[in-house]
């Protein structure tokens, strides 16, 4: 649990350092970029320890955790930050916990209580409320709700693939490996976005270093930990600690952007936090019982 809880404490600076970094840079790169210096620091790690090649039956959910990973999650985030708050993304991103079970649970065919369902309609429910909800709409618009919510499933799917490989391998070697495949891509990408938008933008001390730091910690030591922990106390349990990640961002918005947390978004995200805790728990007798 230990390590889960230092994997989402970096990730949870993840929505605050994108909103920087979108002030200087275009979205794309924002995201191909992140996974650039993260493959580089892979490589490097892969050739000194001298990491064999992964098992070929491991290559799909591989690349699928690539996609989400590397893809999904910074390109629909970045987007979506464009156009509202990081605070506001923080209470739609709440749902991930919650997403990452449904994910996890319909990859397995995992049978689940009537209360997970439940509980699961309610968190729904209550990020409904809050995106149309006055207080929600002074943060966002429904383009970037949807682009948050996209970006939630797509990181909920890559957590879910990539600790199915860390049953076979290390989780520090399961993301290393993930962004090392995406360099053929990443880096040709990330080359054409500089080239093609950088005299669009005028990015400051802080968006580099905010690039750098999604890069080193968001992209890739986070997922040190957070695989690790999946790994040690299981994706039900360990993945309850993520319940902290979107309270973790607020506190961030509120102290690096200076953004104002209104009342509305804290009881929003509380509300969230609490059913994704009451789903979770009603998942982990299912998931535990003989088949």
């Amino acid at each position: 649990m230990a390590w889960a809880l230092v994997g989402v404490l970096l990730f949870s600076f993840s929505v605050p350092l994108t909103k920087v970094a979108v002030e200087g840079f275009d979205p794309f790169l924002t995201a191909t970029g992140r996974a650039v210096i993260a493959g580089a620091l892979a490589v490097a790690l892969i050739l000194w320890r001298r990491v064999p090649l992964p098992p070929r039956q491991q290559l799909r959910p591989l690349l699928a955790t690539m996609v989400g990973a590397v893809f999904g999650w910074p390109i629909l985030l970045a987007l979506a930050l464009q156009r509202t708050t990081a605070a506001h993304a923080a209470v739609i991103a709440a749902f991930m916990p919650l997403t990452t079970a449904l994910l996890a649970v319909l990859r397995t065919r995992e049978r689940v209580s009537p209360q997970f369902w439940l509980a699961s309609g309610a968190g729904t429910a209550a990020l409904l409320a809050f995106a149309l909800s006055r207080g929600g709409a002074e943060g966002g618009d429904p383009v970037a709700d949807a682009l948050v919510a996209c970006a939630v499933v797509a990181s909920s799917w890559c957590y879910v693939e990539g600790a199915s490989v860390t049953k076979v391998m290390p989780g520090w070697q399961v993301i290393s490996w993930v962004v090392v495949l995406a360099l053929p891509i990443t880096v040709p990408a990330s080359a054409a976005l500089w080239w093609g938008t950088h005299a669009d933008y005028e990015p400051t001390v802080g968006a580099w270093t905010s690039l750098v730091l999604l890069g080193v910690s968001s992209m890739y030591l986070g997922f040190f930990a957070w695989y690790r922990g999946l790994a040690l106390a299981g994706i039900a349990r360990g993945g309850q600690v993520q319940q902290l990640q979107a309270l973790l961002t607020l506190l961030w918005s509120a102290l690096l952007l200076r953004e104002q947390v209104t009342r509305v978004t804290v009881l929003a995200a509380v509300a969230v936090i609490v059913c994704v805790v009451c789903a979770q728990r009603a998942r982990v007798p299912a998931e535990a019982a003989p088949q």
